[in-house]
């Protein structure tokens, strides 16, 4: 099943960093971060290249949620046939749009996704058919709003059932918002506080791609903003530190 949506239905706050195709993700999947994203949007990374990533996690804590690079057929499909149980899209921006993503992740009826045999960890299926429909039913989608337009239309984009999460990409917004990296200014602020109130009249979750840098993230969630990542090597450090502290050297 998936662990992550189901902390997002009961109201909970959900907390991700970023995975990496480089190293066993073991370690990370089971440091209590509730998901690992795998971007291959802004980085030097092919989704056939997360295979071993996200096997690497199987049977750990943390979910494994893939960003595609935009929204194609082919790329959510490669995604998910590694194990993605959640699936971020880029730049949507009209009703379409984000209606052609959850076509594309969902198997037959509700979509178009291609069939290749049982893919990712959804627990103990009886048959075939209960696989496709609780892969339909468990699966995260996340189309992402980061533009002005993608605003003006958002009560569209919300009604298009099966999506769960809507993340703002921060620095696209700001930039379009005319405020770029200023996440303080009230422009930036009265722009998510549009984008959390329709997300709650919809019963869709706002979500922030990442915290920025500097501000404290229990602000957002008293906004609204219950799915998002943080960085996580400050802490290691500190761990590691404190750990060596307790020893006589």
């Amino acid at each position: 099943m998936n662990a992550v949506k189901d902390l997002l239905k009961s109201g909970q706050t959900v907390v991700g960093t970023a995975g990496s195709i480089y190293g066993d993700m073991t370690m990370l999947g089971d440091s209590g971060f509730d998901f690992l994203m795998f971007d291959t949007q802004h980085t030097p990374v092919e989704i056939k290249q997360l295979n071993p990533a996200i096997q690497s996690m199987r049977g750990t804590k943390a979910a494994p949620i893939v960003r595609v690079s935009s929204n194609r057929d082919d790329l959510v499909c490669f995604a998910l046939d590694a194990g993605a149980r959640g699936i971020v899209a880029p730049m949507i921006n009209t009703k379409e749009e984000a209606h052609a993503l959850v076509r594309a992740c969902k198997y037959a009826p509700d979509g178009d996704r291609s069939n290749s045999g049982v893919r990712g960890e959804w627990g103990e299926i009886e048959n075939y058919r209960d696989y496709l429909d609780t892969v339909n039913e468990e699966l995260l989608i996340i189309p992402m709003i980061e533009t002005q337009r993608a605003i003006d239309n958002i009560e569209e984009i919300l009604s298009v059932p099966g999506i769960d999460v809507l993340l703002v990409g921060p620095s696209d917004l700001s930039i379009e918002l005319g405020v770029p990296l200023d996440y303080s200014s009230d422009t930036y602020q009265r722009g998510l506080d549009k984008i959390a109130a329709a997300c709650e009249k919809h019963g869709v979750v706002p979500g922030m791609y990442f915290i920025p840098p500097d501000m404290d993230p229990n602000f957002f969630v008293e906004k609204g903003f219950k799915f998002f990542t943080i960085p996580w090597p400050k802490w290691a450090t500190e761990g590691i530190q404190n750990g060596l502290s307790g020893i006589t050297r």
